[in-house]
């Protein structure tokens, strides 16, 4: 049964392109599930798949039946509602694959129902929280030593930017161009695309290439940010640097992807159009990018009272909202703060380097 997963989980890799991070939570979900499937002990009493069903050897003898107990079990065990929903998807998929191959003669999971999931919301912090956290490594005791350089480098270029921590720590010094300004990322499915820097990253990145890789690099390497031993910096590792400076500048709840989302609202507060933005992320669809239009949206009507006579559009009517700059009304806007940290905010310029096929 493992040899079927393995097989599914290299299709969806080199055929369709998923992520080495989507793969990984597939073989997990699957893994786990076929553990349940054979009936092992998760404590005193056997799972609830063998108890009620039986355990299943071959695939042929998966059953509806088995499907509905496993949610149940899952759902005993409080998973959270997207987990599930996960683990649903990863099941559905596999079994029609299974069913193509003609391991199965029928498909079980054909009527399997996710939970339904509540729509995230993304967080983004204010420009106060972002430029405290983006001073931390050039106050601390270690500011001069090469890591902290990096760090501040791979901090700038994050915010300064929007790519996803996998993107950052896989880039090589070759997808650099300080000289105009921008890197070469390699987004999901190969898909590359050209993000401008702001001056603040430029900056930080050159003074890490010049002072503090080298002293880093213990060993000929192609990768832009390496750890204390000379090797690619992982994405773990980034975030147990960013768990640090964020303890030390008092932000809670902060991960890698945080900052994505900051970038992104803050762009838009700051007169950057819907599509830049999609093109700058890396998102296929442009609906994927309108969530954080509507963080915007919804930050400004609490900070400004309705106006006697303003046409803002009907709610949904895109066209009212298209063509109008977004101010920044955040509970920082107009501060000597705010002003502050006005160099690190995301490059606005149109992302015309794109070289992958263009998003839908």
């Amino acid at each position: 049964m493992e040899q079927d997963v393995d097989r599914f989980l290299r299709v969806l890799e080199g055929e369709r392109g998923f992520s080495l991070n989507t793969v990984a939570a597939y073989r997990n979900d699957l893994g786990q599930f076929i553990v349940f499937l054979h009936g092992a002990t998760t404590g005193p009493e056997p799972s609830a798949g063998a108890a009620a069903d039986g355990p299943v050897g071959i695939w042929e003898e998966l059953t509806d039946r088995h499907l509905t107990t496993y949610l149940l079990h899952l759902r005993e065990r409080e998973y959270a509602s997207s987990t599930v929903a996960r683990k649903t998807a990863a099941i559905k998929s596999f079994c029609h694959f299974l069913l193509g191959e003609g391991r199965m003669r029928v498909d079980p999971a054909a009527k399997m129902a996710a939970p339904k999931v509540d729509k995230y919301v993304p967080r983004a912090i204010t420009p106060e929280e972002v430029s405290r956290l983006l001073d931390q490594p050039g106050q601390s005791p270690s500011a001069t030593k090469p890591e902290a350089i990096r760090d501040q480098a791979m901090l700038e270029t994050l915010y300064a930017t929007g790519v996803r921590v996998s993107e950052l720590v896989a880039l090589d010094i070759d997808d650099l161009d300080l000289g105009a300004g921008a890197i070469r990322c390699a987004g999901r499915s190969s898909r590359e695309r050209r993000v401008p820097l702001r001056e603040s990253a430029v900056r930080s990145l050159d003074r890490y290439l010049g002072e503090a890789r080298p002293a880093i690099a213990l060993t000929e390497s192609d990768a832009l940010f390496l750890n204390h031993r000379g090797s690619r910096l992982t994405r773990q590792g980034f975030w147990l640097i960013l768990k640090s400076y964020a303890r030390q500048a008092e932000i809670a709840d902060i991960t890698p992807h945080t900052l994505r989302h900051t970038f992104a609202t803050h762009a838009l507060r700051h007169g950057a159009e819907l599509r830049d933005v999609q093109q700058m992320l890396g998102h296929v669809s442009i609906s994927t990018t309108q969530v954080y239009r509507q963080l915007v949206a919804d930050a400004r009507r609490v900070a400004e009272p309705p106006v006697i006579g303003r046409y803002t559009g009907a709610e949904g009517d895109d066209e009212a909202i298209r063509d109008e700059k977004v101010p920044d009304t955040g509970p920082d806007s107009g501060s000597d703060l705010a002003g502050a940290v006005v160099d690190r905010l995301p490059a606005l310029e149109p992302t015309t380097g794109v070289t992958g096929p263009r998003p839908s």
